[in-house]
């Protein structure tokens, strides 16, 4: 499952080992799952949550000015009605 503009994609495909839990294989045979595909899109949420964790890190003094600066001050421009 490639996702449009996806950042990670490169289009190619590289053959990898791993080791899965017996169980879990048969029955993914079973249902008819693809491994390959149900193991990238869980590495695909696995990376995006990592990058949103370090995001954040990285951002935390950032982030918290200005939730500071809005507890201050209210939201800018909060007071308007949509048009």
């Amino acid at each position: 499952m490639r996702m449009k503009h996806d950042p990670i994609a490169t289009g190619k495909r590289k053959s990898v080992n791993m080791s899965v839990d017996t169980g879990i294989v048969a029955a993914a045979k079973e249902a008819g799952v693809n491994l390959s595909r149900v193991t990238e899109a869980a590495l695909r949420g696995a990376i995006k949550t990592e990058r949103e964790r370090r995001w954040k890190e990285e951002n935390r003094q950032w982030i918290e000015a200005q939730n500071r600066w809005i507890d201050e001050n209210g939201i800018p421009l909060s007071g308007l009605e949509p048009l």
